[in-house]
């Protein structure tokens, strides 16, 4: 068995948790690849360079970063350099034999740039150019299973590598969410989106109201109506992975106590490939 297992970089994101059940999983003989965010990282290094971070929300309502060149040459610092070599670090520490690597390494997540994005701004659409961001169309999922099979923990960043229209690459920026579903649909693994909250909540005010379980299309019209703003994004990285190959895909709390271990038991969102529509 193998399980991707995407740890959020929001401030409230606590990793160290999840760093060591990573460690218990593989000392199990669970294979297990970790794919990170790092917003947090991110914004404080626009920060300390005077630069503000900008977000945008798109037609469907889903709202994430708009990356241009400097805020590019931002994240190909904070997240491949420090948060991909703390994490890395950490899993050392945890015992466990883990390599760093970004999207670009290998071809690893591979698809075309995307240099305008369609916005809407003061409730009209518009399309925002200079983007630096990119679809995932290819994994190199051979890459990851040498790794593990050599007794190896990937552990994944963005960014990832942008194909230009003229066939040449740029290093662009993609999701995590999306990025580990698109690793975790490629390797047919369960995946596990660790972030802030127990999951999805019908009511987002309200933690009493956690979806549990998803496993019919009734159901997951249900969830995809409760998410709101970046959770949206967390249930369309679901949908990714589970058309992808991925048997299942669990919206889980970072800081409960074995955080992948208690989301592969059933806390959290479970969503079932079966829940998709035509699927």
């Amino acid at each position: 068995m193998t399980t991707v297992v995407k740890i959020g970089g929001a401030k409230a994101v606590d990793p160290e948790g999840a760093l060591a059940d990573v460690a218990a999983l593989t000392e199990e003989g669970e294979d297990v690849v970790v794919v990170h965010g790092g917003s947090t990282a991110v914004d404080e290094a626009l920060e300390a360079m005077d630069i503000d971070p900008e977000y945008v929300e798109t037609p469907g309502g889903v709202v994430g970063r708009f990356t241009d060149e400097e805020t590019m040459d931002v994240f190909k610092m904070a997240m491949p350099g420090l948060v991909n070599t703390d994490l890395v670090t950490g899993l050392q520490n945890q015992g466990v034999d883990a390599v760093g690597l970004s999207g670009v390494d290998g071809g690893l997540l591979t698809g075309p740039r995307k240099s305008a994005v369609r916005v809407v701004e003061d409730g009209k659409k518009k399309i925002k150019r200079g983007d630096h961001s990119g679809t995932i169309e290819s994994v190199n999922a051979g890459l990851l299973e040498t790794l593990l099979e050599d007794g190896y923990t990937p552990t994944v960043s963005v960014p990832m590598l942008g194909v230009e229209d003229d066939g040449s690459y740029t290093a662009v920026n993609s999701d995590a969410d999306r990025s580990a579903a698109a690793v975790a649909g490629a390797l047919d693994a369960d995946l596990v989106l660790l972030t802030d909250t127990r999951g999805v909540y019908r009511d987002p005010e309200d933690p009493e109201t956690l979806i549990e379980r998803v496993t019919t299309p009734a159901e997951y019209d249900e969830l995809t109506d409760a998410a709101e703003g970046f959770m949206k994004r967390k249930v369309m990285a679901a949908e990714e992975a589970l058309r992808g190959g991925a048997p299942t895909v669990v919206v889980g709390d970072a800081n409960a106590d074995n955080p992948i271990r208690s989301a592969l038991e059933g806390a959290g969102t479970t969503v079932e490939r079966d829940a998709l529509p035509e699927v």
